[in-house]
Order: C-alpha cells, then sequence, then structure tokens
C-alpha cells in the first residue's frame, strides 16, 4: 500500500490524502517518502532559483536551504499548499542571499596584504593537525561509499557543482544537502570533542 502511493505522488496524479500520508511518512523520517517528495517537487524549486540568475553553487545554497526549511515545517504545512510554500520559500532565500551580498564590500589596498606576515603553526601544532586529519580520514572511511565520494567532491579543490556531483552520482540534486549534514553530523559524532 505505502509503495503504490509514493509511486502515485511521484507520478502527479496524488490526491490530497495520499501527498498528506507521504509527507507525514517524511517527517517521520521515510528516506524514500522524503526522497519522493524531492523528486516531485525540485524543478519547481530549481526554476525558482534559477530566475535570480545565480551561479549554480548560489542556487544549489539556496535549494538545499529550501529543503531544509521544509524538513524543519514538514508537520505544519498544509499538504495541499506545498507546492506554493516551496515556492515562496525558495524566492525567500534568494532574496536573502541577494541581501547578504549587498552588505559585502570589497577593498583594494595594497599595504593591507603587504604587511601581513606569513604565518607558521608550531611543530606542536603540525603535529597535532595531522593526528586530527588522520582520525578524520579513518572517520571518513566508516561511511558509505557514496556518502565517500559525495564529500570528496565537495571538499576538492575547487569543489564540485551539486549539479556535477547529482550527475556523478546519479542523486537528485536537492539530497546532496541533506546527505552532507547527515554525514557531518556522523562524523561529528565519532571524532567527539575533536569536532570539525
Amino acid at each position: 500500500m505505502a509503495n503504490s502511493i509514493v509511486t502515485q505522488v511521484s507520478s502527479g496524479d496524488a490526491t490530497a490524502s495520499e501527498l498528506s500520508l507521504l509527507m507525514a511518512r517524511a517527517a517521520a523520517g521515510d528516506q524514500a517518502a522524503w526522497e519522493q517528495l524531492v523528486e516531485r517537487y525540485s524543478r519547481l524549486v530549481w526554476s525558482v532559483t534559477r530566475s535570480f540568475r545565480f551561479t549554480d553553487s548560489d542556487a544549489a545554497d539556496v535549494t538545499q536551504t529550501t529543503w531544509m526549511r521544509l524538513l524543519e515545517h514538514i508537520d505544519r504545512i498544509d499538504p495541499d499548499r506545498v507546492a506554493a510554500w516551496l515556492s515562496v520559500t525558495a524566492r525567500r532565500e534568494c532574496l536573502r542571499v541577494i541581501a547578504l551580498r549587498k552588505r559585502v564590500v570589497l577593498a583594494y589596498d595594497d599595504a593591507t596584504f603587504d604587511e601581513v606576515p606569513a604565518v607558521q603553526a608550531d611543530p606542536d601544532e603540525r603535529l597535532l593537525s595531522g593526528e586530527r586529519a588522520g582520525e578524520v580520514r579513518r572517520a571518513m572511511e566508516t561511511l558509505p561509499e557514496r556518502w565517500q565520494q559525495m564529500l570528496d567532491m565537495l571538499m576538492a579543490d575547487p569543489p564540485r557543482s551539486y549539479a556535477e556531483i547529482a550527475e556523478a552520482l546519479g542523486m537528485p540534486i536537492g539530497s546532496i544537502g541533506p546527505i552532507r549534514g547527515r554525514c557531518l553530523d556522523k562524523l561529528r559524532a565519532q571524532l567527539g570533542p575533536l569536532s570539525m
């Protein structure tokens, strides 16, 4: 029964009660239900962010934040209004990003950069840093292979865009942020007070 509801919801002919059940299951932590919601509405959210002509990374960040907001408020949203809620939330997040950019003032001053002394870490700090890096690597190896690949792509220099990661790993773009959050939570739990 539950799988048929997920199939019907994803195909676009879901009734309000089926969508309500899907949202309730997603709120309860059902990964398949959450993925169906993301699949159903990801184009809507992505189109709102793209209408602001953001770079891929900014659009992906806004998209991720929008999905996080849905997860935070999923139990209070009317299933009949979830599309409108996602659209408004994505638009507000876009406006918030634009407002934050306006606060950044870029300045050019040669003297500022010329006077900064080169900083070198103490030998003790370098040793501790190396040990911490080893512990983080070992903790990362306990994650599922797909999560490790995703984190490697996110930490690359320069980091790969969410669109590239989604394509390479065959996952919905809207699920990258939530999975990244779960990865970091799991690593924090394993590393304890060392924390990242």
